[in-house]
């Protein structure tokens, strides 16, 4: 009876790996809290020239969010036996995450060509660093990817518990990856 109760105990806490994960996003909000903070408080000083963001960031957010819904899809198939819709919509996502990378890339280049700056204008500078450690992010969750492809197709196919919580870490860190840019990108519309 009391190892029963123990056990059901341990297992309603939250998984410490999970903790660790959910903690490290809260540090990472509080870091673009504080970079959206001082770009309101930069703006309101003068000098900001306003500018259009290029289209491609709106191309970069379906893309974005449509890997957040092929891994949740990779995850579904992972623990309801599907291996082929789990492999293949993990690269899948993985891919989608390239394109993201690739798409804010080619944003910066339009910024660029177009007069935007690090140098001349504070408001471009902004722009650069938040949708930069944004991308800093991305990668990180890139690699991510390349670590569960590594494990989905070189391990035999296994929904075991401990493969169901990197599985797990993987798509809870991506989803916040992809609500982050989604919180970024209406902060950069309100404040134009």
């Amino acid at each position: 009876m009391e190892a029963a109760t123990l056990q059901q105990n341990y297992s309603s806490r939250i998984h410490p790996q999970k903790f660790a994960l959910w903690s490290a996003m809260a540090s990472i909000m509080m870091m673009f809290g504080a970079f959206t903070s001082a770009y309101i408080v930069r703006q309101a000083a003068g000098n900001w020239l306003e500018f259009p963001l290029p289209n491609i960031f709106y191309l970069s957010t379906a893309i974005i969010l449509l890997s957040s819904v092929t891994l949740h899809l990779s995850y579904h198939g992972f623990k309801t036996g599907k291996e082929r819709q789990y492999k293949s919509l993990l690269v899948v996502s993985f891919l989608l995450g390239i394109a993201f990378i690739v798409s804010q890339y080619i944003g910066w280049q339009t910024l660029f060509a177009s007069g935007v700056d690090m140098k001349g204008n504070p408001a471009g500078a902004f722009l650069y660093v938040i949708t930069g450690v944004h991308a800093l992010h991305i990668i990180g969750g890139i690699g991510c990817f390349i670590v569960a492809m590594i494990h989905a197709f070189s391990l035999e196919y296994k929904p075991t518990p401990k493969r169901k919580i990197r599985f797990e870490l993987v798509l809870h860190y991506w989803h916040f990856v992809d609500l982050l840019w989604l919180y970024l990108l209406v902060f950069l519309l309100l404040t134009r």
